[in-house]
């Protein structure tokens, strides 16, 4: 069995399997980690490695407490991927989305793949049909632009998220609500219909806290998967061992 752990910019994500099948998914604050991921390998005793990518500010020291009990490994740019790295600046390319671009070129082989990540920022990450990582985008996601129309206004409000009622919001709440929510649909559609004039056929990949939230309002045919990043790392993890 392996332990899957994602350190996001928010919240931690973490997931155990064996072979490909996932037994449990968790979601939990930073500040839960060691005492969660204890109560976690206590449930499932034949845990033999755990897996973490973290663009996050968690320290390692935090998992390296359970190396007498398992094997932990991190991964680094050093690691053996599925793809070749076509970005220009290899090393500044975020685990988080090498990961993801590894999951995208084991679980669809030889195809076109967009992998769109949408949590507290939004990326864009395309691998095509030779397995080449070409790169992509990263734009600020829906937390993020709610929380800059609050801090660089005077008056705008500080929202949470919600479903617009009209395209045209007939207060502050629902013109905030509408721009935010319709720029952000508006943004991912036409990045995908960008690569579509250079690539016609290619799989798209939903991914993210918001994917769900999202994967009905956009007009394009998109596989959608919020749990796509845990699977992507076990699977990248096993083609590591395996190629090593």
């Amino acid at each position: 069995m392996i332990l899957t752990v994602d350190i996001g910019n928010t919240r931690v994500k973490a997931a155990v399997f064996e072979g490909n099948n996932a037994l449990e998914n968790f979601v939990f604050e930073k500040n839960e980690l060691e005492k969660k991921i204890e109560k976690i390998l206590k449930k499932f005793i034949n845990c033999s490695d755990l897996v973490v990518a973290s663009v996050g500010s968690v320290e390692k020291q935090a998992f390296l407490t359970f190396e007498n009990r398992l094997k932990v490994h991190f991964f680094t740019h050093e690691d053996v991927f599925p793809f070749h790295n076509k970005y220009a600046t290899p090393k500044t390319l975020g685990i988080d989305r090498m990961i993801l671009a590894g999951g995208a070129t084991l679980q669809f082989p030889k195809q076109n793949r967009l992998v769109i990540d949408a949590g507290t920022c939004i990326t864009y990450d395309f691998i095509d049909e030779n397995d080449n990582y070409l790169g992509g985008a990263i734009s600020p996601g829906l937390r993020l632009r709610y929380e800059a129309l609050h801090n660089f206004t005077a008056r705008l409000p500080l929202l949470t998220l919600e479903a617009p009622d009209n395209y045209v919001g007939n207060s502050t709440p629902q013109a905030i609500h509408s721009g935010v929510v319709n720029g952000f649909v508006y943004e991912i559609d036409g990045f995908i219909d960008e690569y579509r004039k250079e690539f016609s056929n290619f799989i798209i990949i939903l991914t993210g806290g918001d994917a769900e939230f999202l994967a009905k309002r956009l007009k394009n045919t998109i596989f959608a998967n919020s749990n796509f990043l845990l699977e992507s790392l076990n699977q990248t993890y096993q083609y590591k061992i395996d190629n090593d």
